[in-house]
């Protein structure tokens, strides 16, 4: 019976009986054993993430699911639980693009943990030289003294270019800060992002994704510093001897410009360059549950239309949870528990087997000669137990002979 489950080279199959036989000849015969229960097969993932890696719109709908909003037109969109991960849909996921000043939320992913709130900085007229021609500015001036966490509310409600210059350099630097960015996105597995300016301002070769931005929001709804600063509608902004009030850009959290707000929102970052276009990365609670949504390039409705999209995407997860199955996960591969590994990291795994062994081939030996070189040195060791044992026995034989003498 287990003849028929060998593989079909003759070479491996002449390996393992030699094996076999000499395994039997060179050990004592032991009682039958009953053969175990072949295991049952494995249950299959909820979700295959090469779903994700293909164009168009991917879902997975179930009895009672609604239908994808047909009224986005964005280039790239993707909506998640945000607790546990789970992609319910999307629209060219993995697809590069310009992520704009959404990219300020893994600037906050990396540099909020590093940065004491309360520390006071004497801004310099060199921390702000380099501040790109038409970036958003919340009114960071040389000469005067900020909190970090003025700074900060300036990056999440006004998107700042001229705060996140301030903090790059308390954080290290510019390239320093470009590099920690390079490094968090890799342990989030967000690897679509390639940072190149840390305040989204457009830059050669700097992309990221609807993926990776679900992946950013989810991770800064986790940071309770973080989720604070997202969500909040207003703040003072010191101005010297008195300060004024800065109101967050992101329209479905505060309703400004006739957007209506929308309930429940969390934030988290939007953005906008003429070369990006608009960029969201929206999160909402209602009923216990919350969901990250990110948009990326509108291509009808105005210049509001990110904002109606991620409404619509948002209202379709929530009426759509628990009526589809996940086409993916936010999770780094290594984070995503309970579930067997996709096509993709089996390949990985395939390919580092491949790499010590080599790959199996009908017309080779060498699976053969590894197997008769590992079966023999089995044997000789086995071999050279017995042996020793029956020298030992002997010499203590002899040793009794000569003390009965």
């Amino acid at each position: 019976m287990v003849i028929r489950y060998l593989p079909r080279s003759s070479s491996v199959r002449t390996a393992v009986l030699a094996i076999g036989a000499l395994a039997l000849l060179s050990t004592p015969v032991a009682a039958a054993e009953v053969p175990a229960e072949p295991a049952p097969p494995r249950p299959l993932p909820a979700y295959s993430s090469t779903l994700l890696d293909r164009p168009g719109v991917q879902v997975r709908p179930g009895p009672g699911a609604p239908s994808v909003p047909a009224n986005v037109s964005a280039l790239s969109w993707l909506v998640a639980d945000a607790r546990t991960g789970e992609v319910l849909a999307a629209r060219n996921a993995h697809r590069p693009l310009p992520p704009a000043s959404t990219l300020k939320s893994l600037f906050a992913l990396t540099a909020l943990p590093r940065l004491d709130a309360d520390e006071k900085h004497l801004v310099t007229e060199h921390e702000l030289d380099r501040v790109g021609e038409g970036s958003s500015m919340v009114g960071v001036a040389p000469g005067r003294r900020y909190r970090v966490a003025d700074l900060w509310r300036g990056v999440f409600l006004s998107s700042g270019n001229d705060a996140v210059h301030v903090l790059a350099g308390l954080n290290g630097g510019w390239h320093r800060s470009v590099e920690q960015m390079r490094a968090k996105a890799r342990e989030l597995g967000a690897n679509d992002t390639h940072v190149v300016s840390p305040d989204g301002y457009d830059a050669a070769g700097q992309v990221s994704s609807a993926y990776d931005l679900a992946v950013f929001g989810k991770a800064g709804l986790a940071d309770p510093e973080f989720a604070r600063y997202c969500s909040t509608r207003v703040a003072p902004f010191p101005a010297g001897g008195w300060s004024y009030p800065i109101q967050n850009t992101n329209r479905l959290l505060t309703g400004a410009d006739g957007v209506a707000p929308y309930p429940g929102l969390l934030g988290v970052k939007n953005g906008y360059t003429s070369n990006a276009g608009s960029t969201l990365i929206s999160a909402a609670r209602r009923d216990g549950r919350t969901l990250v949504v990110t948009v990326m390039n509108p291509q009808a409705g105005g210049g509001y239309a990110v904002y109606e999209e991620a409404r619509s995407l948002l209202d379709w997860g929530f009426a759509a949870a628990g009526h589809v199955r996940p086409v993916g996960s936010l999770l780094p591969p290594a984070k995503t528990a309970g579930t067997a590994p996709g096509p993709a990291h089996a390949a990985t795994a395939a390919q580092a087997a491949q790499a010590v062994v080599g790959t199996p081939d009908e017309d080779s030996d060498w699976p053969a000669v590894l197997l008769v070189g590992a079966g023999a040195l089995a044997v000789l060791g086995g071999a050279v137990v017995a042996v020793r044992r029956r020298a030992t026995v002997a010499r203590r034989a002899d040793a009794g002979a000569e003390l009965a003498e």
